[in-house]
């Protein structure tokens, strides 16, 4: 039987580490709390599940994952969110797999299913959105500024467990708008630091297209207001991005 890590980062997670630390109780052989300096109850409800809690200073997504998956000391590791849980499915799926020969590079996928005003959404290309979130300790590392991506020691094999990784994403649109303009803040600077150029075509219609493929292609419409108003942010946030890196072209030396 393998041991399994929970690995998780923290900042003011109050409102919902409790549920994410609950799902997964039944299947860690160990959890690993790495905070940047909450200022609300996470540590406490923390100790309360019997975590391992340490306190970093915030080094950026990939750097902070990268810290606690090095505190980590079971032979897989799980990386999850604070404000995601297991479904039963899941659970069942990471607790068959924990009984199994795994490979050396064998990874584990899991659906993330996105819950936006507390309605789950499977339109506006937000699901299935697959994520690699278990592995052999020490076979992967975090890379990358936003919408960090795990790099492998080896070519990896991947498996696609059964069962949604819940994500309690964003309890109001001011939530997901503020996340998504962040998102985009960050991907223009990774951009510029990358060296990537925006053309006049992608940022007159890159915004419009995005639209176009969450929205008709994706589903969005079957969602109503809501369908529309996650997708319309999505493209403003699409803008942005692009605006900030003309921005930054512009204004380069």
């Amino acid at each position: 039987m393998h041991t399994l890590s929970v690995v998780i980062i923290t900042f003011n997670e109050e409102q919902k580490i409790g549920q994410c630390l609950d799902s997964v109780k039944d299947i860690a052989d160990e959890i690993i709390v790495v905070d940047s300096h909450s200022t609300d109850a996470t540590e406490a409800i923390c100790d309360r599940y019997g975590a391992k809690f340490f306190t970093q200073d915030w080094l950026g997504y990939s750097e902070q994952k990268n810290q606690a998956d090095d505190l980590a000391t079971c032979d897989l590791i799980f990386s999850i969110d604070a404000d995601e849980a297991l479904s039963d499915e899941l659970r069942q799926s990471i607790k068959a797999l924990k009984e199994r020969e795994i490979a050396g590079n064998e990874v584990f996928a899991m659906n993330r299913l996105n819950n936006y005003c507390g309605k789950w959404v499977k339109g506006c290309g937000l699901y299935p959105e697959t994520k690699i979130r278990i592995w052999r300790r020490g076979f992967a590392q975090w890379e990358g500024l936003i919408h960090e991506w795990l790099n492998y020691k080896a070519e990896p094999k991947k498996t696609l467990l059964r069962g949604d990784l819940l994500h309690y994403s964003w309890d109001t649109p001011e939530e997901f708008r503020k996340q998504q303009f962040h998102f985009a803040e960050l991907g223009a600077q990774s951009y510029y630091e990358r060296g990537k150029k925006t053309g006049l075509l992608p940022y007159l219609f890159s915004p419009s297209i995005n639209f176009v493929r969450t929205f008709i292609i994706k589903g969005g419409f079957l969602y109503g207001k809501t369908g529309f108003y996650t997708c319309r942010t999505m493209m403003q946030a699409n803008r942005h991005k692009y605006n900030l890196l003309r921005e930054k072209i512009k204004g380069k030396p």
